[in-house]
């Protein structure tokens, strides 16, 4: 396998990177539109490298990517 072959190899389309992560493409575009996942651009399609998504999927499973916690209720509201 030379050079190409293997950088090509770390770089995935929409469909692609839906597959890996087992979601549908939607959910990606979804992702993408909230500025949720690792991606850049080439012209107009989105391309993913499986590093970044890798650390991103290895953060997300560790609750490091989680929800902003919800602001607590003060006690003088009762």
């Amino acid at each position: 396998m030379d050079r190409i072959e293997v950088m090509q190899s770390r770089v995935l389309t929409v469909q692609e990177v839906s597959s890996y992560l087992r979601v549908h493409p939607s959910t990606i575009y979804r992702m993408l539109k909230k500025n949720q996942l690792p991606a850049f651009r080439v012209g107009s399609d989105w391309r993913f490298t499986v590093e970044a998504i890798d650390q991103w999927r290895e953060k997300a499973e560790s609750g490091a990517l989680g929800e902003p916690a919800a602001p607590a209720v003060s006690e003088s509201r009762k």
